[in-house]
């Protein structure tokens, strides 16, 4: 797995408001975008250092610790 630039985990972030972890997550790391995604939703595979999934239930609520990929 390549190395990526700057924070790249926020387990402090399970169970807050997704749109909430979309703005500190890209405050804290400027590298990389945030995207909130509903659980269940097929995303590809690929492994991007400027990427975070925000995975949320249908409350939009964080269920998975976000993390770049």
């Amino acid at each position: 797995m390549a190395q990526c630039p700057g924070k790249n985990s926020w387990p402090e972030l399970l169970g807050a408001k997704g749109e909430d972890a979309e703005k500190k997550i890209e405050k804290e790391n400027h590298n990389v975008d945030a995207v909130v995604i509903l659980e269940g939703t097929p995303v590809t595979k690929d492994y991007r250092c400027n990427r975070v999934r925000v995975w949320v239930n249908r409350s939009g609520i964080v269920t998975e610790v976000p993390r770049i990929g």
